[in-house]
């Protein structure tokens, strides 16, 4: 079963932290993404680019309009996914426990309905 989990925290910059403490963050998402890899669950894994950066498109009325900035204007950003595939949910909440993000932020373990791959929409059990 596919699971995305969606990595939120304040969003903070090397001039916020510190260089050793960005350099130490950055370290500890190396070795998470490689510690999924070797386990052979990860799918992909993203890290976004600040919040401030994001555009926002919406048609209620059928009319595009195009806003910067994110659709919530909160603390917490989502700041990055990991996309794994793993036998089940307690798999899955596993993996979010050991997200270096889990100390200062929150990590969302969401299940994939449906993907597509090869030109086609695949559904997933379950």
């Amino acid at each position: 079963m596919r699971y995305a989990l969606l990595l939120h925290y304040p969003e903070m910059t090397p001039e916020d932290m510190g260089d050793d403490a960005w350099a130490e963050g950055m370290r500890e998402f190396d070795e998470y993404a490689k510690a999924l890899d070797e386990a052979g669950v990860l799918i992909s894994a993203e890290v976004l680019q600040p919040s401030a950066v994001t555009t926002t498109v919406t048609a209620p009325d059928g009319t595009l309009r195009v806003q910067d900035g994110p659709f919530a204007d909160t603390k917490e950003q989502l700041g990055g996914t990991f996309v794994i595939d793993v036998a089940d949910l307690d798999a899955a909440i596993g993996w979010a426990g050991k997200a270096p993000s889990i100390s200062w932020g929150t990590v969302e373990v969401r299940p994939s309905a449906t993907r597509f791959e090869n030109g086609a929409w695949t559904p997933f059990a379950g």
